[in-house]
This record gives structure tokens, sequence and C-alpha cells, in this order.
């Protein structure tokens, strides 16, 4: 591929991730995207031979970015392992709640390519480093199963946050509290707590 070729490839997958930052996933079409990128409706196509490749690649996109925030807030977190599980979720909500369309598209693998263009070679380590940590913090629990349990409860903690339904529920602004218990259904109490 030509510089010029890597060029609109990229230039098209930002102008997708900006969309999806200020539409949705919705407004994710190859003749919007293309629009918007300045080039004919067909071009996207030489690229993204389906809509689905060039949703993945949007969404590879977000998955390297959550990577890169989980391992720098991973960097500086120094403590043990539960302590690393309460920094790496604490990072994940953040991400839900900041980027919101490109979370719920990352998520959608029924709209997806995730064995093409990478896309589970990114997401699944994040799963991965979540069961190694999970399976430090309590060795005697089934990491993986636990790491399960415990992304579908951020997963739905962080749409219902997003709804606003839990604010409402629960009274509180602040998640950390609700993380808390979270972590503490999944771990244990921790800490004495």
């Amino acid at each position: 591929m030509s510089d010029s070729d890597a060029g609109l490839r990229a230039r098209l997958v930002d102008v997708g991730a900006g969309l999806l930052a200020t539409e949705g996933p919705q407004a994710l079409t190859l003749r919007e995207i293309a629009r918007r990128a300045g080039v004919s409706h067909g071009a996207p196509r030489r690229y993204f031979p389906t809509h689905r490749d060039l949703l993945s690649a949007i969404a590879r996109r977000g998955f390297a970015d959550l990577a890169e925030r989980v391992r720098t807030t991973l960097g500086r977190e120094t403590g043990d392992p539960r302590a690393r599980v309460t920094a790496l979720a604490r990072t994940y909500l953040d991400f839900a709640l900041e980027q919101p369309g490109m979370y719920e598209l990352m998520f959608r693998h029924d709209l997806l390519e995730s064995g093409h263009l990478g896309l589970r070679d990114t997401s699944l380590p994040l799963f991965s480093l979540l069961t190694e940590l999970i399976g430090e913090a309590d060795p005697g629990a089934d990491a993986r199963r636990v790491a399960g349990a415990l992304w579908a409860n951020l997963h739905g903690t962080a749409q219902l946050w997003r709804w606003r339904s839990l604010q409402l529920a629960l009274d509180e602004e602040d998640f950390g509290p609700l993380l808390d218990t979270v972590l503490a259904a999944h771990l244990g109490a921790g800490d004495g707590r």
C-alpha cells in the first residue's frame, strides 16, 4: 500500500471515529464517511470492501486507545493485584463514559468482522490481562469466569450509568462506591471492607 493509500485509509478511519464521537454508531455509513473525508462515495470500498471492514477498523482504533489507557494506568498503579484490577475497572468505566459511541461500537461483535483486520488481536489481550490480574488477586478463583462476570457487570454499569439510571436509583453522582461494591461481589471484600 502506498503512503497516499495508507493516508487515505487512516483518514477514513479518523473521519469515522470523529463521526462516531459526535453522532453515534447509526451515523457510520460508507457514504457519509466518504462525504466527510472529501472523497467519492465509492472510494472507501477500495480500502474497506464491506461496511463491516470499515466498522472493524474504527473499533480497532477504540481498542488500541483503551489498551493504551490501561497500560498507562497500570504503569502508575503500584498496589497489589486487587488494586490493579480496581484501576483497570475504573479506566474501563471512564473510557465507556467519555467515548460512548466508540464504546458501543467496540463491543458490537454482531456488527463487526472480529476475526478480520486483527480486531480480536486488539480486544482479547485486554480480557486476558483482566483474567491474569484476577488470578493474581484470588488464586483460588476460576479467573476466566470471574473476569467474564466482572466484565459483564462493568459493561452493564457503564450502560446504566450513561443512561443515568443508576444515579437515579442510587442517588449518587460518583460511580466509585458502586465500583467498590461490584469488585467486592466478584473478588470478595478485600482490605477489610
